[in-house]
Order: C-alpha cells, then structure tokens, then sequence
C-alpha cells in the first residue's frame, strides 16, 4: 500500500511534526510513504530524518489567523494547486491521499477527488474544516473548534495531535554532552533548574522576544535558572533579539526529546504538538498565547491543569506561579499521558481504514 502525504507549511515545524509522525506509524504497518511539500519549503525536518519529497504548490492563507483576503488569494492558488498535485497523485498510483492542515488538507482532498483516490484530510483550521469535510473522511485535532464541539458529523473523528513512540525514552547523558559542545560560553549550571523557551520557525520572534523580556536587569531569570532557546528565525535577524552571553542558544536540534530529560518547565507556543511532547513526558509547560497574528487556540481548557497559558506581558509572573507549583501541574499533565501517546496508534488505524474501502 502506498500514501501521499500532503503538507502545509516549511517542513519545517508543528505541520511537518504531524506529518513526519503519521508517515512512521503508517511505515510500521507495512506503508509506503510519499510526502509533498510546497515548491518553496526547505524541508529541513524531513531532510535530517532522511526522507526526500515531491514538490508540489501548497497554498497558505494564514490559518486560524487567514483574512478574508488571504483565503480568496489562497483559493485562487488552489486551482493550479489541485491540478498539480492531481497529476502527483495519478503519477505515483497512491492508494490513499492524506492532506495535512490547511493548504496541505485542502488541496490533497480536493484533488484526491478529482483523481478519484480515497483520501483523508487531517484538519486544524476553519478554512481547511469548511472545505474538507464536505468532501471526504477527516481527523479533527484539539487546535480546531470542531475538536471542542459535543456532536461531529459522522465523517468525523477526534484525535490528539499524533506523537512519536520514542518521546519518552529520551537520554539525559546524551543531552549534556550536547549542551557541552554547544554552550561556546559555558552558561550551563548543573546546580540550576533549567527553562525551556522553544517554537516554530514563524512563531521565532515572538519567542525571542520573551526569552529577551526574560533576561533584562529588572527580570532576569538567568540569575536562577538555565534558559535554553531552541528553534530557528524566518529571518537571521530575530537572533539579535537573544542575549548569547545569558542564553544558550541551542538553534535546531534533532535531540529535543533528550533535552527534555533535563528541563523543569517548557515555555512553548500554544501550538499542540510541543504542548502535547511536554505532558508526555511529564514535563510542565507554559503556552504562550496569542502569538502569531494573534490567534487562540484554548489549550489550557482543552487539558486543563497541566496547560499554563499567558500572554507575553505576563509571562515572567506565570513563570514564577508555574515553577512554584511544578509538582502539582505535573500531576495533570499524568492525565492525558496515555490518551496523548495513543493517538498516532488511532491516526494510523483511520487511514488504513479508509484506504481499505475503496
């Protein structure tokens, strides 16, 4: 059996995570997987976990942010979009096309449909939740209101975003030795518990900007705990905004899940996939808000107790409220561990399901 995975964004962050995820526990069935990405996307994630990929047009017209200018721009672009990837699709003989949020969910299912393939559109936006549902089976994920409603239509199920197996077996010994060899300045403080700033590529210059609010003379963390950044900028110039002789840096790193192991409270954008890692590996978390182009996903009331949200003019108190009550968030966070770790097991069994109908 072979899948199309269709992804939206640079292949570089949350989107490509999902993506990266979906394509391993499909492999583990038996599945070839086939993964597309826009023309444009550098697709570092995919590329250092040794896959290569198609190029295809993936339109984006902001998510849960997208204006209606946006959408109506994205539409149009969706037209060649859909006939391109229409041909991928025809071109590999695909038994099933999965479309992975927004661009990448409405241009796979579409196109999936006109090339009368079975598909599967995993869904996160409003725009992407319009389109998709009326068109084939879909997989609702926390970040869209849908996932929040009491009733779904029927071609619809809930999942929690879809995680990697080995999440939790970092290595604490691999992770200093990392640190190591990257800390040029020696910042790192085995006698300090350490906080965790890190997000995607297009949420980067929010975040550096609070890990910069975090290391001022009047609010300076630094002074207590170890900060690591983590993640890297659309633009070299967000860098600017890290004061390197107070934080260390760590850019782009495939061994996330080890640095878990030595982290006491993430401060992570309120995208699901990093909050959804942190409760797996019991590891409190704070969610910043608000933080690209304004959007609200209510994580925090998705899984309450062991998501701590904040805007970034309060963050340096909720740090504070956080790390005086780390034992207890981190006792919620053991709630929703095992229902959070299954969901790629559940996201894989939706797929063959609905590729074995046709």
């Amino acid at each position: 059996m072979k899948a199309l995975l269709i992804v939206t964004g640079r292949g570089m962050g949350g989107d490509a995570v999902i993506a990266l995820n979906i394509a391993r526990g499909l492999e583990k069935k038996g599945v070839q997987c086939e993964i597309a990405l826009d023309h444009n996307a550098p697709g570092l994630l995919f590329k250092n976990n040794g896959y290569s990929w198609h190029k295809v047009s993936v339109p984006q017209a902001g998510g849960h942010a997208a204006t209606k200018l946006a959408i109506v721009k994205a539409g149009l672009r969706t037209i060649k979009a859909t006939f391109e990837t229409r041909k991928l699709i025809k071109k590999l003989k695909v038994d099933i096309v999965v479309g992975i949020i927004g661009g990448g969910a409405v241009v796979g299912c579409i196109a999936a449909k006109l090339a009368r393939s079975p598909a599967i559109g995993v869904i996160d936006t409003p725009t992407d939740t319009r389109v998709c549902t009326k068109l084939n089976q879909c997989i609702v994920l926390p970040e869209a209101q849908l996932f929040k409603a009491e009733i779904l239509p029927e071609n619809v199920e809930r999942s929690f975003f879809p995680l990697a197996p080995e999440l939790t077996k970092g290595n604490k010994e691999k992770a200093l030795e990392k640190i190591k060899e990257l800390d040029k300045k020696d910042l790192f403080d085995k006698n300090k518990p350490s906080i965790l700033f890190s997000s995607g590529s297009s949420l980067f210059e929010m975040m550096a900007k609070s890990v910069a609010d975090a290391t001022t003379s009047e609010h300076d963390l630094t002074k207590d705990y170890n900060l690591f950044m983590v993640g890297v900028p659309l633009e070299e110039e967000y860098l600017d905004l890290i004061d390197e002789n107070k934080v260390i840096n760590l850019g782009y790193i495939e061994w996330i899940w080890d640095l878990y192991t030595l982290i006491d409270l993430a401060v992570l954008t309120d995208d699901g996939v990093m909050l959804q890692e942190a409760m797996a590996c019991e590891l409190p978390a704070i969610a910043l808000t608000r933080v690209k182009y304004g959007r609200y996903h209510n994580m925090a009331g998705i899984f309450q107790g062991a998501v701590i949200e904040t805007d970034t003019e309060n963050l340096n108190r909720k740090i504070g409220e956080s790390l005086a009550n780390l034992d207890e968030i981190k006792d919620k966070t053991k709630l929703y561990g095992e229902e959070v770790l299954s969901a790629s097991e559940k996201i894989t069994n939706l797929i063959l399901n609905e590729a074995n109908k046709k």
